[in-house]
């Protein structure tokens, strides 16, 4: 049996879109809790999951409208030595 080719331009998603795909399921998981459904049944659980994407994009768009960046990024050791250096 042969192994799993990896992808190629063979329609397979590239790995910017996946990192996308990645990003946004843990955007959802983080702020939203959506890992574990809060409720039982399929339809109670298709309107918090509806709900958990109106929050995310109000979100989004809070962002976009003040400009403040979604991304929280991470300060190095070395940087924050450097920063602690200056003052």
């Amino acid at each position: 049996m042969p192994a799993p080719s990896r992808a190629t331009s063979s329609g397979a998603p590239s790995r910017q879109t996946r990192a996308g795909i990645e990003g946004t399921i843990h955007e959802a998981v983080a702020v939203t809790g959506i890992r574990r459904a809060r409720y039982l049944g399929l339809q109670k659980t298709h309107l918090e999951h509806v709900f958990s994407d109106v929050t995310l994009n109000l979100i989004r768009l809070d962002v976009w409208w003040n400009g403040h960046p979604l991304d929280r990024t991470r300060v190095s050791d070395l940087a924050c030595l450097d920063l602690s250096l200056a003052a």
